[in-house]
């Protein structure tokens, strides 16, 4: 079977389908910010070590394979798919995904509604960039339903993975209007902390994974999308989550864009806090402001193609 070729002209790996073999990875990053992505939106990203400084969760050795990563769900009526196939693994009407040098681009549709993701680590900034961008390729309006969906890992990659007796009293988050912080142990020995957040006003979040899910539910189930609507969730220890809720309405033939930017923020000690018990989060607005819009998004991408084409080649 065939699962894809190589497009010379454009440096890409195109592969056609998403049940390759095994979970076929692209590696993003800059000289601080990492992340790895398979063709099914499966990985995770880290800051300088991926084991002290993870941002989230990935779990090796399980099943299905490539489980857990950076999803976006799209509830179209009683349809729930993503853009990636996992974890839904909904039959899509056409799916693609290109890795090319530093960034990886998904393209996929059901229903009439097509989704494109493009995500990609941009060359001066501490964080992964993914827009999504759906189109109404229908006769009629469509309604619908973008969810956002990343599991926090709490830092210690490890530790993270084993240590639950600790780990499941320590997880913290805030939520300032689009944007969602994770704070875990920054009160007492960090002072550092990732942020996940949107370029639009939510209709909805969740920061708590067991909100997020329901009971004895898993990731391509999860009862926020099944029910259309997320539950407002503060996690408080247990397993902190981000999710975003947007509704979106298309009119035939329309597109829209959403910029979601998942980012890691390091304050000076003398500098960790805003107010009493909140964190400072003034780089992370300044961060944030970076990459509002598509015109800031297409001139990072640019920087980023435009390094690529000098490196030397082998």
């Amino acid at each position: 079977m065939k699962y894809g070729f190589f497009d010379d002209a454009s440096r890409e790996y195109v592969i056609t389908t998403p049940k390759t073999p095994l979970p076929w990875i692209n590696y993003l990053g800059n000289k601080d910010f990492f992340s790895l992505i398979s063709n099914t939106c499966g990985g995770y990203t880290f800051y300088k070590d991926a084991k002290l400084l993870r941002l989230t969760r990935y779990r090796y050795n399980n099943v299905p394979y490539d489980n857990n990563g950076k999803y976006f769900y799209i509830k179209d009526g009683e349809s729930i798919w993503n853009p990636g196939w996992q974890p839904t693994r909904a039959k899509l009407d056409s799916y693609e995904c290109r890795h090319g040098l530093g960034y990886s681009r998904f393209t996929s549709s059901k229903g009439n509604v097509q989704a494109g993701v493009l995500t990609f680590v941009p060359m001066n900034d501490t964080c992964e960039i993914s827009r999504v961008t759906l189109t109404n390729h229908d006769s009629n309006v469509k309604e619908l339903k973008l969810f956002s969906y990343v599991e926090w890992c709490l830092w210690n990659a490890d530790d993270d993975s084993r240590n639950f007796q600790r780990n499941l009293s320590t997880g913290e988050v805030e939520v300032v209007d689009s944007a969602i912080f994770h704070k875990t142990e920054y009160r007492e020995r960090r002072n550092h902390y990732a942020v996940y957040s949107v370029n639009e006003k939510v209709d909805g979040f969740d920061t708590s994974r067991d909100a997020f899910l329901g009971a004895y539910n898993g990731a391509d189930t999860p009862d926020v999308v099944v029910n259309g609507s997320c539950t407002g969730s503060m996690a408080s220890g247990w397993s902190p989550i981000a999710c975003h809720q947007l509704n979106v309405t298309l009119q035939p033939g329309e597109s829209r864009s959403f910029i979601f930017v998942l980012g890691y923020i390091e304050n000076p000690e003398n500098e960790k806090w805003e107010s009493y018990g909140v964190i400072n989060k003034k780089r992370a607005w300044e961060m944030l402001d970076r990459y509002k819009t598509d015109a800031q998004v297409e001139k990072a991408f640019k920087e980023l193609h435009e390094y690529r084409d000098h490196l030397p080649s082998i």
